[in-house]
């Protein structure tokens, strides 16, 4: 049974979407602040984590920041902004998705069921193989969901490990933004999807220690798309 901790202050909020994760037999824990989030982080196994942005004793960022140094499960930003700066400022901290009060709670559901499938697929658990790819140093492994380069580990979140096998194993060919949307996120692409791919793939640069000027990894052909070479 997976399981899901919520982080919202608000009380009739994560009890809804307690009931409704629930009703898909997810086992949940709810938490109303950032410290008491990271104490149970630390000490449990959780699957996917649902934080709202604004938390009583700091806020969402923060805490999703804090989680990446340590962890790689599935993060979904909940915000009642609408600005754009919220979405792309969550996904360069290592969120995954994000969501905009108010919600409905069946496309939250799908949203972390969506995350759950992407984890599942890239530890082994919808593979019957063991799958492995080695680029100019860089090793992926696709059932354990170990990235090494030069033989340091690479910590990666399933959507970052997501894209950078899908341009691994396609080498020399041209994804669009809104192919590696589709084939990634398994949703349309519109135009305000650009800036979370242009977010992951930076992100993913980064922890490469690559840079889009001068990249040994994934380069940008510029009105086209990205490239592993």
């Amino acid at each position: 049974m997976n399981r899901i901790l919520i982080i919202d202050d608000e009380q009739e909020i994560t009890d809804l979407i307690e009931l409704f994760l629930q009703n898909e037999n997810f086992q949940v824990s709810k938490c109303y602040c950032s410290q008491d989030a990271l104490v149970l982080i630390n000490n449990e196994r959780f699957d996917l984590a649902i934080i709202d942005v604004m938390l009583p004793d700091g806020n969402g960022f923060e805490l999703c920041k804090l989680i990446r140094e340590k962890y790689t499960f599935p993060i979904i930003m909940l915000t009642s902004k609408t600005e754009g700066i919220d979405r792309v400022t969550g996904l360069s901290l290592g969120a995954d998705d994000y969501v905009t009060k108010p919600f409905l709670p069946v496309e939250l559901v799908a949203r972390v069921k969506a995350q759950l499938r992407r984890v599942q697929l890239y530890d082994g658990k919808e593979s019957s193989t063991s799958e492995t790819l080695m680029v100019t140093g860089l090793f992926l492994n696709k059932r354990s969901h170990e990235c090494n380069l030069n033989g340091k580990k690479i910590r990666l979140t399933p959507l970052e490990f997501s894209i950078l096998w899908l341009l691994c194993k396609n080498r020399g060919i041209v994804f669009s933004a809104d192919e590696l949307f589709q084939q990634v996120w398994g949703e349309k692409y519109f135009k305000n999807n650009r800036n979370t791919v242009m977010v992951q793939i930076r992100h993913i640069r980064e922890k490469l220690n690559d840079t889009g000027e001068n990249p040994k990894f994934i380069k940008t052909i510029w009105g086209v798309g990205y490239i592993i070479e």
